[in-house]
């Protein structure tokens, strides 16, 4: 089993709802009905660029997926996430952006946002006593010889090579579009998710993501609101 805490907006929010129409699948409730029609891309194609994805449901990574260390115990890690989410603040991503990192697209800021950096980089360090090691087939799966130096450190100690320096807030729509669909894709999404691109999203809570076995799909184990800020 696997565990992993992740940003997604609750489940009743706007976005949550659209994101799983795309997916096929909501974290929170499981899979939903058929997405409408799409122009200019079939319903397999679509279905074989969100496969990834759907695995996974609508969310950011912070703390990514680790195994529990010997020991351990789910339950624990909710406490954990109750306490680390009454220590921290609300933020807001000020504009959302359809982004395009290598050939995925996703959800991502607009700008830098330190305090989302922060944030990410706090869970990482926080909820680390409860990883296991990775194990070397784990390792050899990020192939460490086509990552940085800083990058290759961070699988080495946190088990994951994109965290601190190397993170980037993001919340991924597609698996990888082949280069020659991806115009197509882009305009597709960007009319999907118009309402929330350019917009405001709060970061307001954060869920705890279980991984039941290997070929299992990550589902909602619990989510938790952030502290009350103004902003």
């Amino acid at each position: 089993m696997r565990v992993a805490i992740y940003f997604t907006p609750p489940p009743d929010h706007a976005i949550v709802g659209a994101a799983g129409s795309w997916l096929q699948r909501d974290a929170f409730m499981g899979p939903v009905a058929a997405r409408d029609p799409v122009e200019g891309l079939s319903h397999s194609e679509i279905d074989d660029v969100t496969a990834l994805p759907r695995r996974y449901g609508f969310h950011a990574t912070l703390k990514p997926p680790f195994r529990l260390s010997e020991g351990r115990a789910v339950s624990e890690v909710k406490d954990a996430l109750v306490a680390f989410a009454r220590s921290r603040s609300r933020t807001l991503i000020p504009t959302l952006a359809l982004s395009r990192i290598g050939a995925f697209f996703a959800l991502t800021p607009a700008g830098e946002s330190a305090e989302i950096d922060r944030l990410a980089a706090e869970a990482v360090r926080n909820f680390d006593r409860f990883r296991a090691p990775a194990e070397a087939a784990e390792i050899a799966r990020r192939r460490p010889d086509r990552l940085t130096v800083s990058q290759r450190r961070n699988l080495e100690h946190w088990g994951y090579p994109y965290v601190f320096d190397d993170f980037r807030f993001h919340m991924t729509l597609t698996g990888p579009v082949p280069e020659n669909r991806q115009a197509i894709m882009e305009a597709v999404l960007r009319q999907r998710f118009a309402a929330f691109i350019d917009q405001p999203l709060a970061i307001d809570g954060l869920a705890l993501f279980r991984q039941p076995a290997p070929s299992d799909d990550f589902v909602v184990e619990s989510y938790v609101k952030l502290a009350d800020v103004n902003y």
